[in-house]
């Protein structure tokens, strides 16, 4: 598996820096497009997880302990916190959501039945992932509601509302702008109320801020370290990342508002880690100051992190029910809300009895990276290599959105 996500993974960048040289100066307009603030707030929304909430507080002990890992050696434990979320890894969402606004409407793979078969399967498990993930985190984040460790029939609960939640907000694509940009700010706000109590105003408390900010320049000096797996847990990390990508191009390149290639990929990479980056800085100074967050903090964690959760469902199932045509148009919105709600249901339990592993999926999304490669040399390289802008009837129009349902 080591070998073939390492592949995958050079593959990627490779990919990215060839469309970089051909099409960097390329306006990218989707199907639906919006103005650059909504696009990378329904990026940064869509495109992360509960696990940026609940992971970090939960991790940084064990990238500290370098007996035990020595492979972390390198860099401080925030650092590499970061580098499994921030930067690099986003270029992965840049080369699936530049395919899919430019390249796939002239070549569709993504058209031919056993990819699009592969594809859902993909974007339905993870979506059952995303909810497991809250579920089995709950505990750790929530032990006033249980004993800390097991899950609960209260936590169950939980995951299940987010699920419904979600499943009705993916009725109407005009759901997702609001969505996206209040989950932007709910998160915004949850930084300030956690580093309200974590630094008390003064020069000192200032300046053990900024300290755990400059600590993220280590992953900059070390890049390199990133790209290919650390270890098995980093493994488990770029799985994910590779599981995500391919969905959640699909989604993003539909909103993508006229921005040039070059653009597009500084987007990507810088925007979402700012806030990626501050976060796990307040977050560290919890961890290295013992500063508990029992109670208010932890319920606002939660319920951040169940909005994300929201969000991202919300994206993923709009996406498979387009594909497979299981669209509220053609089931009526109590079939369609019935439906999604057991599949991910179960398919959430059966990640709980881990009959289901997020690095099978994202080993499928490297196979379909290479086998649109080939297609693409076997039969559209030429087509390809003509592409020289997006899709003549993808036309700026940031009020699109109000009228798509």
């Amino acid at each position: 598996m080591t070998i073939w996500l390492s592949a995958g993974i050079i593959f990627t960048l490779l990919a990215v820096i060839t469309i970089l040289f051909k099409w960097g100066n390329v306006r990218v307009v989707g199907i639906t497009p919006v103005r650059t603030f909504t696009f990378i707030a329904i990026l940064f929304t869509s495109g992360l997880d509960v696990g940026l909430i609940m992971f970090p507080l939960t991790e940084f002990a064990g990238y500290a302990d370098i007996k035990a890992s020595p492979e972390y050696a390198f860099a401080n434990p925030l650092a590499i916190e970061f580098g499994y979320w921030g930067f690099l890894i986003w270029g992965f969402y840049f080369l699936t959501c530049f395919y899919f606004c430019v390249i796939e409407p002239k070549v569709k793979f993504f058209e031919i039945s056993w990819v699009k078969f592969i594809n859902n399967v993909v974007i339905i498990g993870t979506c059952a992932f995303t909810a497991y993930l809250l579920l089995s985190n709950l505990p750790w984040y929530l032990p006033e509601l249980g004993d800390g460790s097991s899950v609960i029939p209260t936590f169950y609960f939980i995951v299940f509302a987010a699920i419904c939640f979600a499943v009705y907000s993916s009725t109407d694509i005009k759901y997702v702008r609001f969505l996206s940009i209040s989950t932007t700010w709910l998160f915004i706000a949850l930084i300030a109320f956690m580093w309200a109590g974590a630094f008390v105003v003064g020069d000192s408390e200032m300046s053990a801020f900024t300290n755990n900010l400059a600590e993220i320049g280590t992953y900059f000096a070390n890049i390199n370290q990133f790209v290919l797996p650390l270890n098995d847990y980093h493994e488990f990390y770029l799985f994910w990342w590779f599981a995500w990508s391919i969905m959640i191009g699909q989604f993003t390149s539909r909103f993508v508002g006229g921005l040039k290639t070059y653009q597009v990929l500084g987007a990507m990479l810088i925007f979402p880690s700012i806030p990626i980056a501050i976060w796990f800085s307040v977050l560290y100074h919890y961890h290295e100051m013992g500063i508990s967050t029992a109670g208010i903090k932890n319920f606002a964690m939660v319920f951040v992190g169940i909005v994300f959760v929201i969000n991202s469902l919300d994206s993923l199932i709009r996406l498979y029910t387009d594909n497979l045509n299981l669209t509220v148009k053609r089931l009526g919105k109590m079939n369609y809300m019935i439906l999604n709600i057991v599949a991910l249901s179960l398919l959430t339990l059966l990640f709980k009895l881990e009959f289901l592993q997020i690095q099978w999926v994202g080993a499928l999304v490297i196979a379909l990276f290479f086998g649109c490669a080939a297609f693409i040399g076997y039969s559209k390289f030429k087509t390809v290599n003509n592409i020289d802008s997006s899709p003549k009837a993808n036309k700026i129009d940031y009020t699109k959105i109000e009228t798509v349902h």
